[in-house]
């Protein structure tokens, strides 16, 4: 019994070992950095109420995960204020690492299907997408 609790005495510190040592590896390991973001802005037509606009939220947030390549997403409704017109209502921001994954998301079926079902509640949309600048 000693030399199984002695056995197992070594053992254990070993393996948090390894599991420190592959946690600092996975932070310093360098990624590809992202190349385009794409924002995506819309303005409801009159009449959306806010239950809709949440479920729109909540649909392109899960869109994106079935969208291969997006680094980073992130969206939110847009601050009025006394200067600025209400132009749109929310703006969708994701981050792709190629240009190629940015021109494959626009023929994205998920995202075609998501766009036929919810451009009867949308007045304006602007879609561009811009270079990523270090």
């Amino acid at each position: 019994m000693k030399t199984r609790n002695k056995t197992l005495g070594y053992l254990v510190p070993i393996f948090a070992l390894c599991v420190f040592m592959l946690v600092i590896y996975g932070a310093y390991v360098p990624h590809k950095p992202a190349e385009i973001q794409r924002v995506v802005c819309i303005k409801f037509k009159p009449g959306t109420t806010p239950q809709e606009v949440e479920k729109h939220m909540r649909d392109f947030a899960t869109m994106k995960k079935a969208v291969k390549d997006v680094v980073a997403y992130s969206a939110g409704h847009v601050q009025k204020s006394e200067n600025s017109g209400e132009e749109f209502d929310v703006i969708h921001y994701l981050t792709f690492r190629t240009k190629e994954a940015a021109q494959e998301y626009t023929a994205n079926a998920d995202r075609l299907a998501f766009v036929k079902t919810n451009e009867g509640q949308w007045d304006k949309v602007l879609e561009m997408n811009s270079n990523i600048e270090k």
